[in-house]
């Protein structure tokens, strides 16, 4: 018999069930849940940092950041904790001392070289944990190569360029001076008719080839009322040729013949070896990358090289023809995490181009990875396009009614339902029986 505890049951299961559908269409589409370990779950790393010893450095995690607030996830009781991966077990900082951890930042004042290592971040309250990670190498500066430390940024000649001073946001920004120097030269860059500084920036107007080289962008901040410095190197890339410079042709080898007297002209052969130039394998020219209005997104450039010329493939990501620092998305996107790995035909280059968030004015932003070595260059062009969700929500949403209206007919079905009268069966029970 259907009882009122039954009726209750199947109404709020059905309340529940509305809810969910309701959410589901009209609100955001769920996002595909997080890897986990160690019973956390586990965030992407953020992309590596290289610093210099001696200088103040400030690991912020933005991409975990981020990932916590797509994902809504604040537990009331929920810790952020900062430790750095030894192997077996974490060490974890206070607030004081040279390293310490202040919010969800951890301060390094200054930073040592054995303070280079992977450090973990982890969220996390008795009952939840999300955890991320990121890695950290800090070279001495007595014996670094800038290059290694270097953001790439590609230019043409005859183009006017400003550079600005990159990854300096977590610092304060009050009573700062930047000054920038070029090619670890001790003079800073003063003030003239083709460098300038301009509110912390670089002006360099009519590129040439000679502006090719590392600038390095040097400034000191006030952590603590006490004074610390801070570096970012630029490597500098110009292509193209300088208009005054021409070409010459060839002049003959003249060499004596073997009969005295007489001089004939021939040509040296000289056999060079044919370098290479890069190739994009991907993303594919005109390609189209589509995300949702305010989600994250990852990009990577993968390029083909020779081995010996690796090192000095030289592999960017422009945006609208500026480098991601310069550019509108500085702040929003960023570019890292070189990896090169080889492979059968060669080495392959890859560079990673991060988006905190996707917004509509993105999608009118020309993306270009570009490459570039001795033997020549290559770029392609992409595209953001914002993904238009209405044909899926509208299946999910007939799919969803559908579920919906089935289960209610049955509820229906059950508590409608005609009720059988029920037969009694009779029978005669044998008094007396003998056996």
């Amino acid at each position: 018999m259907w009882n009122h505890v039954q009726t209750a049951i199947m109404i709020r299961s059905i309340l529940v069930f509305a809810v969910v559908i309701i959410e589901y269409v009209y609100g955001r589409p769920p996002l595909p849940p997080l890897p986990m370990k160690a019973g956390c779950y586990l965030v992407a790393p953020e992309v590596n940092l290289s610093r210099l010893e001696g200088e103040a450095v400030i690991l912020s995690f933005p991409m975990f950041q981020r990932v916590l607030k797509v994902r809504n996830i604040a537990p009331p009781t929920a810790k952020f904790v900062i430790t750095k991966d030894n192997g077996t077990e974490g060490v974890a900082y206070h607030g004081e001392g040279r390293v310490q951890q202040s919010d969800k930042e951890l301060w390094l004042l200054p930073a040592n070289a054995s303070d280079s290592g992977k450090y973990i971040c982890t969220y996390s309250n008795e009952t939840y944990c999300v955890t991320g990670s990121i890695k950290l190498h800090v070279y001495k500066s007595s014996s670094v190569d800038m290059k290694k430390l270097s953001h790439p940024v590609s230019a043409m000649v005859g183009e006017n360029l400003a550079i600005k001073c990159p990854s300096i946001s977590d610092f304060n920004k009050t009573g700062r001076l930047i000054e920038w120097v070029k090619d670890s030269s001790p003079t800073p860059l003063q003030s003239g008719r083709d460098r300038s500084r301009d509110n912390g920036r670089l002006m360099i107007p009519a590129v040439k080839q000679s502006h090719s080289g590392v600038y390095t962008c040097q400034l000191t901040v006030l952590i603590n009322n006490q004074q610390y410095k801070v570096s970012r190197a630029i490597q500098l890339h110009v292509q193209g040729l300088d208009p005054e410079i021409t070409t010459t042709p060839a002049v003959p080898d003249l060499s004596m013949t073997s009969s005295p007297g007489l001089i004939s002209s021939s040509y040296r052969t000289v056999h060079t070896p044919v370098i290479q130039p890069p190739v994009i394998v991907s993303p594919l020219n005109g390609t189209i990358f589509e995300s949702l209005h305010g989600s994250g997104l990852e990009l990577f450039c993968k390029v083909l090289t020779d081995c010996q010329m690796a090192d000095s493939t030289v592999v960017t990501w422009l945006v609208n023809g500026q480098s991601v620092e310069s550019s509108y998305l500085d702040g929003r996107a960023l570019q890292g995490g070189r990896r090169a790995t080889r492979v059968s035909s060669g080495c392959q280059i890859e560079l990673r181009l991060i988006f905190m968030e996707i917004f509509d004015e993105d999608t009118q932003t020309e993306l270009k990875c570009v490459t570039q070595n001795q033997g020549g260059r290559q770029e392609v062009v992409v595209q953001l396009q914002l993904e238009d969700s209405t044909f899926t929500w509208l299946v999910v949403a007939v799919v969803a009614v559908s579920c919906f209206l089935a289960v209610v007919s049955v509820f229906l079905y059950v508590l409608f339902k005609p009720k059988r009268k029920q037969k009694m069966d009779y029978f005669l029970a044998r008094q007396n029986s003998t056996f």
